[in-house]
């Protein structure tokens, strides 16, 4: 962890005009889900190229690559895109590890309050950060990408390292304020606390520039 005001990552972007959002409200991170197909906010390559274009047009600061267990030949082709960081899901394999070279931004589940819950983030934790390629750790409700926030308490005592801190897991703009206040994260991570409002059966309609603004508002207090 490190000192200083909490930043922003915004996850999960599939258009180019979320980049113009994104720059309107200074988000420092932007992310987009590659390579699983299972997520909503999953982008192709092509897509990724559009977006990362757009980002860079607006002067958003640092895109980052959210993955599940890539596999190798996915690692490369996102370091050939140009992306700062690559956030890694599930496991990490000495082969893929072996040809990362950008930074790693490793995802850290936390699933309870129970000895054994604490047992397995300090065991997460260990590995993660013994890793020299690992430049951040993010908190995580025990399933990613469901919008479900954990015990913020369970990180009051976390180690403090030379790592980024990052918090996701169900932040939303009415909850921001307290996220931070509690854990004090280096950068709280938001996805679908701050997407368009859609009814049962229509398509996924992206992020909402108002609940961006409002998210960015209430982390700055």
């Amino acid at each position: 962890m490190q000192m200083g005001k909490t930043k922003v990552k915004v996850c999960g972007l599939t258009r180019e005009e979320e980049a113009e959002m994104l720059a309107d409200c200074r988000v420092e991170f932007a992310g987009m889900v590659l390579f699983f197909p299972k997520s909503k906010r999953n982008v192709t390559i092509q897509q990724a190229e559009k977006v990362l274009a757009a980002l860079k047009k607006y002067g958003v600061s640092k895109s980052v690559a959210v993955t599940v267990s890539p596999t190798k030949e996915q690692v490369e082709q996102i370091m050939r895109l140009g992306f700062d960081y690559i956030q890694i899901h599930g496991t990490l394999s000495d082969e893929v590890h072996d040809v990362l070279r950008i930074p790693v931004i490793r995802a850290v589940n936390v699933a309870g309050e129970t000895a054994e819950d604490k047992e397995s983030i300090r065991r997460q934790l260990e590995s993660v950060l013994a890793d020299e390629k690992t430049a951040g750790i993010l908190f995580d409700g025990s399933s990613p990408g469901a919008g479900k926030t954990f015990d913020w308490s369970l990180l009051k005592n976390i180690q403090k390292t030379d790592k980024l801190l990052f918090l996701a897991g169900g932040l939303t703009p009415e909850n921001a304020a307290q996220a931070v206040k509690t854990v004090a994260p280096d950068v709280v991570d938001v996805s679908s606390g701050v997407e368009k409002e859609v009814l049962p059966g229509e398509a996924f309609a992206g992020k909402d520039a108002e609940k961006i603004t409002k998210f960015v508002e209430n982390v700055r207090l």
